[in-house]
């Protein structure tokens, strides 16, 4: 999946980007973190984990 798709999903239930990081972007929600390789394609079983992981 790519990056920009997978973080699009995520930005539609309310997550905002916290920091960027040298490997990893930082993505919260209250108190809910979640960290997106940077990558420009993520791993597919990791893509389906994120998306799973908050219900899409």
């Amino acid at each position: 999946m790519k990056q920009r798709d997978l973080i699009k999903k995520l930005e539609s239930i309310g997550f905002e980007l916290a920091r960027h990081g040298g490997k990893h972007d930082t993505y919260k929600r209250g108190n809910d973190e979640e960290k997106i390789p940077r990558h420009r394609e993520v791993n597919e079983r990791l893509a389906e984990a994120i998306l799973r992981k908050w219900g899409l």
